[in-house]
């Protein structure tokens, strides 16, 4: 008995388009409608009630993958996403990974089966080629997100280039001894890589140490940040760092306070720096140095690349908006 595949196959087509015509979208060309008629004929294919029921529930919707929505990041980044999809009639299905590969997949499956037309991946752990096969069945988008190859559609911007220059803002700043914070594990094609690729050649090339206890993996939330702090406290203070750079504006605001609450002065005794720029680090005691990220950006150009690929379509990525900014203030 012929599946929906084969018909995709035969029409030569995505299983995503064959399944929108089968549920009368209405972003399907007539060429298309006459190729996949043309196969179900030849195929004698007739789908069926079930399965069609299945496909009917996802048409209208896209999943988003984030890492944990209590980061204040990745919550303003759906935000961004879920307006953009409603202003075009599509509803979101989000998921939180928690740095498990398993719930990756369980979300991939969902593509898999029809339940959601396209994904939004704002988090990846697994491997690359794996979740890049899932194309088959629906169009997948990395947001803030990338891969060493071309193997799936992204939206990202520089961070490598942000890293590198904000460390080189501290050097020149008078910070020799820089501790580094990341919510990854430092695999080459782990979670933030490609800042880690920033840190390390900005470090090199001023030849400063980089030292391992001064480097901190898998760290996300204050309470990580504040662990930190004891871990950096704990050193004998000839080998403490005197700046530290965070992945996150939450572990960056941990490590704040945690110093603070111990009578220590930021900068003085350790400088320090964040990533995202939440709207709260200006506010701080001692108002956090940090990375601006284009959150409504990328949430916005991520979902019109993906509602472009689930119609066929083309759409070229505004990266006019995507720039990441050096926000100085005076905790470093």
């Amino acid at each position: 008995m012929a599946t929906i595949k084969d018909v995709a196959n035969k029409a030569n087509l995505s299983v995503a388009t064959v399944s929108r015509y089968l549920n009368d979208h209405p972003y399907i060309s007539e060429d298309k409608k006459q190729r996949i008629k043309a196969a179900m004929e030849e195929l004698d294919y007739t789908p069926s009630s079930i399965a069609t029921q299945l496909r009917s529930k996802k048409g209208n919707m896209i999943g988003i993958l984030v890492s944990r929505i209590t980061n204040p990041f990745f919550s303003y980044l759906v935000d961004a996403i879920e307006k953009e999809a409603k202003k075009n009639h599509y509803n979101v299905l989000i998921m939180q990974t928690y740095d498990n590969k398993k719930s990756e997949m369980n979300m991939l499956e969902l593509l898999k089966q029809q339940v959601i037309a396209g994904l939004i991946m704002c988090s990846v752990e697994g491997n690359p080629e794996t979740i890049a096969s899932y194309q088959e069945f629906g169009p997948i988008v990395l947001c803030n997100e990338q891969t060493s190859e071309a193997l799936i559609p992204t939206v990202v911007t520089d961070q490598k280039q942000a890293v590198y220059d904000a460390m080189l803002y501290l050097a020149d700043k008078g910070y020799q001894k820089i501790a580094y914070c990341t919510g990854g594990t430092l695999a080459n094609e782990g979670h933030g890589r490609s800042r880690t690729e920033g840190f390390e050649q900005a470090l090199l090339e001023k030849q400063l140490p980089i030292k391992r206890n001064w480097i901190f993996r898998q760290v996300h939330t204050s309470q990580d940040g504040a662990e930190v702090a004891d871990k950096i406290l704990h050193l004998p203070r000839l080998n403490r760092p005197d700046a530290v750079f965070t992945n996150s504006d939450e572990v960056a605001m941990g490590i704040m306070e945690r110093m603070l609450q111990k009578k220590y002065q930021v900068p003085k005794d350790l400088a320090i720096m964040g990533f995202d720029n939440q709207p709260t680090t200006s506010l701080l005691t001692v108002p956090l140095t940090t990375i601006a990220q284009p959150v409504a950006a990328l949430g916005s150009e991520s979902t019109k690349l993906l509602l472009a690929k689930i119609k066929d379509g083309a759409y070229e990525v505004d990266q006019a908006h995507l720039k990441l900014t050096l926000i100085k203030r005076k905790s470093a």
